[in-house]
């Protein structure tokens, strides 16, 4: 057993000092600024909206073609005498020049009769005024580590460091050379989204099936912050770029693809020449009905800057994407792969031990100003809860099996409260209909072929404490794809809702469970790829509402030639998704220690946030509370219904979402897309906060854990910012911080926090002590008494297990190159105790006599929420998953503005 994990991150190294550069910074200039709004203004601005310079094409270019510019500053677009550019060294004016001077020509639009436009780009590029436009490189010392620490403890860098440390930190690396099992890798660097990343170049070939496919090493970097830690963090991640060679798609299927452009620098040479590649963005735009460059990809600009070049163009590039893999001349491009663009004989993921090596490159380059941060060691031999035994002995009956049956049959019974549960199986095929009635009786601990069919295609399951009939008619034309509106001149929500309304009218018209039942529809559909060609066709969301209206949940199944795995193990899940909708789910027994009341709750706060790219076109924001109380054997599992001001049964509540949404539906008019206001996303957070602090009223009258997610919550809650938690303590708004106690003398919060898209929390892998890696599962933390956050790792899933020793980018001396497996590479699940009775908040509170909480003791039991006899270990612990999952009701349709 693994006793160490080591993180994948870095922080300032306190004996080196400050990391001291002279950075070149380069401003827009109040006259330049003045200048290149005015005529923005001209070409698209409006009388009701201010213009704000699209500087991120721009920046993308610079970054790419401009030697030596390394970051671009914030909010540079809106004011002048910001920072705009970082660089190395100072960049001339006749490299600038063209490149501002061919992006202010685009942003201008086409030229007119005066040719205003022309005489700008003229201006820039070469005209003595220029000189006096474009201002001066200033020298600035910047110190790479620059630390505030917050009123809480947390030690946060300044904001610019959050784009120009990684940048510094990527070049950095890129000038060294990776070299393993004899084998050299170079690297460029990409500007991400989030940080920046490093890919090898040129990608690597894997010859299968008489095919070639490419891959690349992928490096990611960014900085972030841990809480109450006394310096800031650089998450350093690792894995496989797999590069599209083929594509199954149509181009009208293809909403965008990100494509990396490598191209030869038309200047002179510069400390960066070679050292980057540029990312762009490929799609097929509807407007022109053709594949396009779209948002800010700087390939638009380059045929105009670079006439020498060719560039691909992009139904070229999508026709043939292995020819500019290999390069044209000296200009390539890669097309990213992505699942949705088909299948690819390289898979993800890097195994641990070249995690390992890898990390060691990065920390060799970032000596000596940045050091590893310390290896975390377990803080308790009990990682998992009490699950029932894995197996049984040789010989002996398996009863496992049987006990977990029981155990669902007493959790359903305890959920239904002595009604029937009515269930309609809606089937598009045979053979999953007949899995799905086989199924059923082994997971509630009956014998197989028990039901007594009682004619129509009816079935009945009874006990002493359950009574299931399950109905089973073909979805027919439920199950067809929604028939949406070609209508391009009303707004894609308004179209797509009128579909939905058609089809829940459709369900209405069915026969519905009799009332007192628990009403269930378990619907076979195809999967998402079966509604691909034609977008908003998915009918799920619409089946979802349409059942929900008519007081049913429903679970979906997807037709067996699109999915994986076998007509069993899928059955299996379905079944097993219905009960955690109807609450039949319960967390088991702990053992996180003796400081853990007996009649402890578990609470979770989440906020379903959905944009106009949710499922149903229309924005949604809708605060939920779950309530989980451990019984015998079973649990009570309710949510917090705002309108009636009280809990309510886990299924009711999902019906209630569904219906809320409804009751306020999203408005579709003239303003339709824009931003809110500041003052209305105000507004909305003290909406949240209110709402919090009233579930939180309601809890004072036993011990409480209260679990958020930080990525999920902070938006609607920002005082969940690292930089703002204190310990034991809550803040709202711009109130005071209250004491934990205020909200009740036995509250608990735990604030978790994963890897959020973002890296937000670090990759790591186990270390033996004669220097193997692997993965393990537990609870680890620094061992000191007072630590508060603590890292949570699960087992390895079953789907996860592969050969030990095989390499997915080189062979090595022992081992073989399999870029064909994939690699299991799990990120550490953080466990803020934010909250608990210490020492300190026990004194505040008046309360010294009573025992102070060990945090590790409480980080463990949120570890262990994770695992449930029915399931593989989950991302979060269940009363979060539970909470989570109820944004699958949450389905707000679009209405015409000032129509109710």
């Amino acid at each position: 057993m693994y006793q160490t994990i080591r993180s994948a991150a870095y922080e300032p190294d306190p004996d080196h000092g400050p990391w001291l550069e002279d950075v070149q910074v380069l401003r827009l200039g109040e006259q330049l600024h003045a200048e290149l709004v005015r005529r923005a203004e001209e070409a698209h601005g409006s009388a009701d909206q201010p213009v704000r310079l699209p500087v991120n094409r721009l920046n993308s270019l610079l970054r790419a073609m401009a030697p030596g510019v390394v970051a671009t500053g914030r909010n540079a677009g809106t004011d002048g005498r910001l920072p705009w550019l970082y660089a190395r060294e100072p960049v001339p004016l006749e490299v600038l020049a063209p490149l501002v001077g061919t992006w202010a020509a685009d942003l201008s639009g086409p030229a007119d009769a005066e040719g205003e436009e022309t005489d700008l780009e003229e201006l820039l590029s070469g005209d003595p005024v220029a000189e006096l436009l474009l201002p001066d490189w200033e020298t600035e010392p910047v110190d790479l580590t620059e630390t505030v620490v917050s009123a809480g403890g947390t030690a946060e860098p300044l904001p610019r460091l959050y784009n120009l440390l990684p940048e510094w930190v990527a070049h950095r690396l890129a000038a060294r050379q990776y070299r393993v099992g004899g084998v050299t890798f170079h690297f460029r660097v990409v500007t991400a989204r989030n940080g920046v990343e490093l890919v090898s170049w040129p990608p690597r070939r894997y010859e299968k099936h008489g095919q070639t496919w490419y891959y690349s090493a992928r490096v990611g970097i960014v900085v972030h912050t841990v809480p109450f830690a006394p310096r800031f963090r650089v998450h350093v991640s690792t894995g496989i770029r797999r590069w599209a060679t083929r594509i199954k798609l149509a181009p009208y299927e293809l909403t965008g693809a990100t494509v990396l452009l490598d191209a030869p620098l038309p200047w002179p040479e510069g400390p960066d020449r070679s050292h980057r590649l540029m990312p762009n963005t490929l799609g097929y735009d509807r407007r022109a009905k053709a594949l396009a460059w779209r948002r800010h990809s700087p390939a638009l600009l380059l045929p105009e800057l670079d006439i020498v070049r060719r560039y691909p163009e992009p139904s070229e590039l999508f026709g043939d994407p292995e020819r500019w893999l290999n390069g044209r001349g000296d200009v390539a491009a890669g097309i990213v792969f992505h699942p949705v663009i088909g299948p690819h004989e390289v898979a993800p993921g890097l195994m641990p031990v070249e995690r390992a090596e890898l990390d060691a490159w990065v920390e060799e380059g970032l000596r000596p100003v940045l050091r590893r941060v310390d290896d975390l060691t377990r803080v308790t031999r009990d990682n998992t809860p009490s699950l029932l035994p894995r197996s049984v002995r040789k010989g002996e009956p398996d009863t496992r099996e049987t006990r977990r049956a029981l155990m669902r049959r007493a959790a359903l019974a305890r959920a239904l409260a002595g009604r029937p549960l009515d269930v309609e199986i809606r089937w598009q095929s045979e053979e999953t209909r007949e899995a799905l009635l086989a199924e059923l009786p082994g997971l509630i601990g009956l014998p197989p072929g028990s039901g007594s069919a009682t004619g129509d295609n009816t079935w009945q399951w009874r006990t002493e404490d359950i009574e299931i009939t399950v109905r089973a008619r073909p979805a027919g034309a439920l199950a067809d794809a929604l028939q949406v509106s070609g209508n391009r001149k009303r707004p894609r929500a308004l179209r797509l809702a009128d579909a939905v309304e058609d089809r829940c009218a459709l369900v209405a018209g069915q026969d519905r469970a009799p009332r007192g039942e628990a009403g269930l529809v378990i619907a076979e559909i195809a999967g998402k790829g079966g509604f691909s060609t034609v977008p908003d066709t998915d009918p799920k969301h619409a089946l979802r509402l349409g059942w929900a209206r008519q007081g049913q949940l429903s679970q979906f199944v997807n037709l067996p030639e699109d999915t994986a795995g076998t007509l069993e193990h899928r059955a299996r899940w379905t079944w097993l998704d219905a009960f955690r909708q109807l609450g039949a789910v319960s967390p088991p027994a702990h053992r996180a220690g003796a400081g853990i009341p007996g009649d402890l709750q578990y609470v979770a706060l989440w906020l379903v946030r959905y944009t106009r790219k949710g499922p149903t076109c229309c924005p949604a924001r809708r605060l939920v509370a779950v309530r989980v109380r451990p019984g015998d054997g079973t649990a009570a599992i309710d949510g917090w219904d705002a309108a009636r001001s009280a809990w309510v049964p886990y299924p009711q509540l999902l019906l209630s979402l569904a219906q809320d949404a409804e009751r306020e539906p999203q408005p579709v008019g003239p303003a339709h897309g824009r931003v809110p206001g500041a003052g209305v996303e105000q507004h909305w957070q003290q909406e949240v906060e209110r709402q919090i602090r009233v579930v939180l009223f309601q809890l004072r009258d036993r011990p409480t854990l209260l679990l958020v997610d930080a990525g999920n919550l902070r938006q609607g809650w920002p005082r969940l910012r690292n930089g703002a938690l204190a310990r034991d303590v809550l803040g709202f708004g711009g109130e005071p911080d209250q004491q934990l106690a205020v909200y009740g003398h036995d509250l608990r919060v735990v604030v978790v926090r994963d890897g959020n898209n973002r890296d937000e929390t670090a990759e790591w892998y186990a270390l033996g002590r004669s220097g193997e890696t692997g993965f393990a599962e537990g609870v680890w933390g620094t061992g000191e008494p007072e630590d508060r956050v603590f890292a949570s790792t699960a087992s390895r899933p079953h789907t996860a297990k592969g050969a030990k020793g095989l390499r997915k980018l080189v062979p090595g001396a022992e081992a073989r190159t399999a870029p064909g497996k994939p690699a299991w590479n799990p990120v550490q699940l953080e466990l803020n105790m934010l909250g608990c009775l210490s020492e300190k908040a026990l004194a505040d509170s008046g309360r010294e006599g009573v025992t102070p909480d060990r945090p590790a003791e409480w980080a463990t039991l949120a570890h262990q929420l994770r695992y449930h006899d029915d399931y593989p270990p989950l991302g979060r612990p269940l009363p979060l998953h539970l909470a989570r999952l109820t944004g699958q009701y949450v389905l707000p349709l679009a209405r015409e503005k000032g129509v109710s």
